[in-house]
């Protein structure tokens, strides 16, 4: 599958099978998660491949879907702060770059055949305790990975280009 055809087939996944996922897929998409562009080749980011089943549930109190655990691995995408490039107007860019490589992560596990759904509303400082995170470090996103138990069709509610897009100015 090419790129574009998995930007554009890609979904979130919240039903998985309980097949395992091999090594070697396991790390052709972290391999694609560390060859993201970051700002200034800083690369802030870290992640933390989930698959204890006692770790996973003990992210439930961080995020508490039973769909999100029942994937055989979660990736977990963390970001070191001062590691991160910052703009001179202070805004500093480890979010960003942490989102980049969890996008070419999403990407990558889709052309494998494997689900994933971003999650964004769990309670970071739950996550952090259940996985030993330090105090500097920042999680970004999570993930659960696995092969998908749903098929769903392609995203058709997305904003036509003339909404998003503006040639020369605003």
């Amino acid at each position: 599958m090419g790129v574009f055809e998995a930007i554009k087939t890609r979904r979130s996944i919240r039903r998985y099978k309980e097949d395992l996922i091999d090594e070697e897929t396991l790390r052709k998409v972290l391999e694609a998660a560390r060859l993201a562009p970051s700002a200034a080749n800083r690369q802030p980011w870290r992640f933390i491949v989930v698959t204890d089943p006692i770790v996973k549930r003990s992210l439930r109190k961080a995020y508490d879907k039973e769909w999100f655990t029942s994937a055989p691995v979660i990736v977990v995408a963390c970001a070191v702060p001062e590691e991160a490039w910052v703009r001179r107007d202070g805004e500093e860019y480890w979010k960003v770059d942490v989102s980049i490589a969890m996008q070419n992560l999403v990407l990558a596990a889709w052309d494998e055949g494997l689900g994933t759904c971003w999650i964004g509303a769990f309670d970071e400082n739950e996550a952090k305790q259940a996985l030993g995170v330090p105090p500097n470090v920042r999680i970004v996103a999570m993930t659960p990975l696995g092969y998908p138990a749903e098929t769903k069709g392609p995203v058709s509610n997305r904003k036509p280009l003339s909404e998003i897009v503006h040639y020369n100015h605003w």
